[in-house]
């Protein structure tokens, strides 16, 4: 049987990405900021993040890393129990990350913005106004 242990990034900074994910989201670090790979939790999920050139390396192949910019290839999504967190959330971190969008209320239900990290993976912080997992 399959089971997600987690999932991971490719990275150009450690040092910029880890100390984003650590000091802003939260995240535990165990390792070193120097290293080609480091492991970070949240939430018992595991985060990994590996660095472009090493993961090309251990491969033997170049990778298209692109785009550049703002991701358009994942989202990672962190979820706060109410509405009142997601502005909360946007009002603490709004002068420390680049802000793709404002706290809105989707017709769907849930309550959410996005930003992102500093080499441009989109984040999304949301709510639909009760717990996730009960």
């Amino acid at each position: 049987m399959l089971r997600l242990d987690g999932f991971g990034i490719f990275v150009d900074d450690f040092p910029k990405m880890i100390t984003f994910y650590k000091d802003i989201l939260g995240f535990e670090i165990k390792e070193d900021l120097n290293t080609n790979n480091v492991y970070l939790i949240k939430d018992q999920t595991l985060f990994l993040m590996f660095g472009r050139s090493a993961i090309q390396a251990m491969l033997d192949r170049k990778l298209n890393f692109a785009p550049r910019g703002i991701n358009g290839h994942l989202e990672i999504a962190l979820h706060v129990d109410t509405y009142e967190e997601v502005d909360q959330e946007y009002e603490r971190i709004k002068d420390l990350v680049k802000i793709m969008t404002i706290p809105e209320t989707m017709p769907w239900g849930q309550r959410t913005f996005y930003f992102a990290d500093p080499e441009g993976n989109l984040i999304e912080i949301g709510s639909f106004n009760k717990p996730f997992r009960t």
